[in-house]
């Protein structure tokens, strides 16, 4: 059975006042005290972000859960020094960021200027096992077109600097400034794509390869593949479904490579249009079929989805589970749906933010 593990970065904000707070120091300086020796939490970019990764699980119950603990644990600790945890991928209202102290995160400002700074983004990355890089790099190849559908799952970041952006992800947006960041052609061989990372490093445009923000990529760490293109999700149970739907898109993927059948040769440019139609719309308008790269309603796709990695979820045990979470979601739709309906009900984004905090640890 594949593990998987699950990196989540949280906003660190003002109960009160839903505006960002740059305590990430202070509170890992608590975590630190009260629980020494946890390999938990980490700091991120901005101070005003918080970061845990789960443990590698074979069960996705499991992982669920320990997402749902690593949340709260998060909060009890934000909330000893007067904060609170959001898993909102943007903060809907303004806010000015302030780094971290870290050489890696001062050489990007130096390098980047501008964009570094707009880069208070929030992700959830997702770590499934492989056997080899080459297996890898098998199923990187033939999950691309997918991707673009766990974006539109994922979309929590509608607001940005307290505004509507007319996005559901708007992050994306963001985060695709970076030189490196977005969807990759074909590599063909673990060879080839170690070779790309090595020319990419060369260039001196990025510092190394840890900087090569591939919506996919092997990764640098682990013997996993990780997948980089879902927002950090408002529920809890949301992020454990799309990790489900990774671990089986990834064992789908595997299959398909041992039984001698061709990755799909979509191009850059069309999965490019795929991903921003996901990140514009959401659940709320069409997807593009990542079989046919045409425009197709957002249920159908995500039935296409479970359809695809059906004899994989059904080995691992998942299926009932990744049925039941996509009935879920398409029921009460996704982070920027749920936000939407918040400003609607509370007229200002402050109280969208403080009852985002309730939403975060369920």
């Amino acid at each position: 059975m594949r593990t998987v593990g699950v990196e989540e970065e949280l906003l660190l904000v003002d109960p009160d006042s839903g505006e960002p707070k740059a305590l990430a120091a202070a509170v890992l300086a608590r975590v630190a005290h009260d629980d020494p020796g946890q390999d938990v939490f980490e700091k991120e970019l901005f101070r005003q972000m918080l970061e845990f990764a789960t443990h590698p699980q074979a069960d996705m119950a499991d992982l669920g859960d320990e997402i749902v603990r690593c949340r709260k644990e998060a909060a009890r600790h934000a909330g000893e020094l007067g904060c609170a945890v959001a898993a909102l991928a943007t903060s809907p209202l303004p806010v000015s960021p302030s780094l971290s102290v870290n050489e890696r995160y001062e050489w990007l400002a130096e390098h980047y200027g501008i964009p570094t700074w707009e880069q208070l983004v929030c992700g959830c990355h997702v770590h499934v096992s492989v056997e080899s890089d080459d297996e890898g790099i098998a199923v990187l190849d033939r999950i691309r077109s997918w991707l673009p559908v766990l974006r539109a799952i994922s979309a929590n970041s509608p607001f940005w600097q307290g505004r509507d952006t007319s996005y559901s992800s708007y992050r994306s947006r963001v985060w695709n400034r970076w030189p490196s960041a977005g969807p990759t052609e074909p590599f063909l061989s673990a060879g080839r794509y170690h070779q790309r990372v090595a020319d990419m490093v060369a260039t001196g445009a990025l510092l190394d390869n840890g900087m090569v923000y591939f919506d996919a990529r092997l990764s640098a760490r682990y013997p996993t593949v990780e997948i980089r293109v879902s927002d950090v999700c408002l529920c809890a149970d949301t992020a454990a479904l799309i990790a489900t739907l990774i671990r089986g898109l990834v064992e789908t993927a595997a299959r398909d490579w041992r039984a001698g059948r061709p990755a799909p040769d979509h191009s850059v440019s069309l999965l490019r249009l795929a991903d921003w139609q996901a990140a514009r719309y959401g659940l709320d308008r069409d997807l593009l079929d990542p079989v046919t790269m045409r425009p197709g309603p957002a249920p159908r796709v995500l039935r296409s989805l479970l359809e695809y990695t059906g004899d994989a979820l059904t080995a691992a045990g998942d299926a009932e589970r990744a049925e039941q979470g996509m009935a879920d979601l398409l029921r009460r739709g996704n982070g920027a749906r749920a936000q939407r309906r918040l400003l609607e009900r509370a007229g200002n984004l402050r109280d969208v933010v403080t009852e985002c905090v309730r939403h975060t640890q369920g």
